[in-house]
């Protein structure tokens, strides 16, 4: 008998902020990130069928999500993961950041089947870093070391914002994946905000890893900022394993992710001078104009920098990256329109993929209407962004 797939939206890639008592996790991240407004936000306004808390492996954030277990708001999926009132799945995750070989550091996305594997993999992780209840702290290991304990307890290890100037190991730390993972035991790549599927097929040695688009959500407002659509048997960790892995008809189908060209690191910057910079003119990473060494190196040219291709070659597997821009960076579209919006369609993802003009022309008007759907088809004109600060959308 054949088993019936379904697709479903997946954000693997999301913070906390704080604990329901107030304790800090994610320290730049929203006071009202909290687990549960991430979990009713998921499921309520977004519309997204499987989340990742990436902050899982905290012990207090842990202990929550188990009392919401015990007390039946969730119930835990017989392939792993929890259930959020049929609507949502949440996986568990853990963001560690460890030390390059030649310097700078990278994140890397550590996710566990259920919560008696992230408490084995916590008290793992507990022995390696200053404090465990804050998020992405650097851990007294190699990459190496990390990843083989993550292949030890089952887990999925995905390369977190692989090309970001911060933190990651394309970004600052060496050229090539290889020289700080094993390529085989890598079960995804994080795209990031500032690149996309063309980008990194740039790279020889990731043709054979699957691409993740993910928000990396440091507010409510940005959960489901980037996303992924993937088919299932069911929203559960091993279904989802599979599908990274490509395995028994499982798969990554789309990946939605911002236009680099609106990523905040997506060309070099001069901090400053507050001007984008041409990196072809840059001698030894100083500004042509002031001198100055204050400079943020853009995704963009890094990846020109190292890259081993001149143009993409995408393979096979790859499914197609889609250009999503949020209904926020849309011009005259705030709050209270979002809000206008998702009382009248539901969820955000209603708005972004089902809806059509004629319906949006019914509750805002022509040209927010017409703005979101040449949004959907990538035509809307965009100031390019660098050094930490968001591209925008012309109007």
């Amino acid at each position: 008998m054949t088993t019936e797939l379904r697709e479903y939206f997946l954000d693997l890639h999301i913070h906390i902020g704080r604990t329901k008592d107030g304790r800090p996790v994610k320290i730049t991240a929203g006071k009202d990130l909290t687990f549960f407004e991430i979990i009713r936000e998921a499921a309520d306004r977004k519309g997204v069928g499987i989340i990742g808390i990436i902050d899982a492996v905290s012990p207090p954030v842990l202990d929550e999500i188990e009392a919401f277990v015990r007390e039946g708001i969730m119930t835990e999926l017989p392939g792993g993961g929890y259930d959020y009132q049929g609507r949502t799945t949440l996986l568990l995750g853990a963001e560690v950041e460890t030390s390059g070989p030649h310097g700078g550091a990278a994140h890397f996305g550590i996710w566990m089947r259920d919560i008696t594997a992230m408490r084995e993999f916590s008290d793992w992780l507990g022995e390696r870093v200053t404090n465990r209840v804050l998020s992405s702290q650097r851990a007294r290991c190699t990459s190496f070391e990390l990843q083989a304990k993550c292949t030890e307890l089952g887990g999925l290890f995905i390369i977190n914002h692989a090309f970001t100037p911060h933190k990651s190991v394309l970004g600052n730390c060496v050229p090539r994946l290889s020289e700080m993972v094993e390529l085989e035991q890598v079960t995804a790549l994080e795209l990031g905000l500032s690149a996309d599927s063309a980008m990194a097929d740039l790279f020889s040695e990731l043709s054979d890893i699957t691409f993740v688009s993910n928000s990396d959500a440091h507010s409510l407002a940005k959960i489901g900022r980037e996303y992924n659509k993937v088919r299932l048997a069911a929203p559960t960790f091993s279904e989802v394993k599979k599908a990274l892995l490509r395995q028994e008809g499982r798969e990554v189908v789309a990946n939605y992710g911002l236009d680099p060209l609106l990523g905040k690191y997506h060309r070099t910057y001069c901090l400053a001078c507050d001007e984008l910079l041409d990196t072809a003119t840059i001698q030894n990473l100083s500004c042509p104009a002031c001198g100055g060494t204050k400079i943020v190196r853009g995704v963009l040219d890094r990846i020109r920098s190292i890259a081993n291709r001149t143009e993409p070659m995408h393979p096979p597997h790859r499914p197609p990256y889609f250009y999503q821009i949020p209904l926020d960076f849309i011009p005259k579209v705030g709050k209270k329109t979002i809000d206008k919006l998702l009382d009248h369609f539901g969820t955000e993802m209603n708005v972004l993929h089902r809806a059509t003009e004629e319906q949006l022309h019914e509750v805002v008007g022509p040209k927010i209407a017409r703005d979101i759907v040449l949004a959907r088809a990538g035509q809307l004109a965009i100031a390019t962004g660098g050094g930490g600060i968001y591209g925008k959308i012309l109007s």
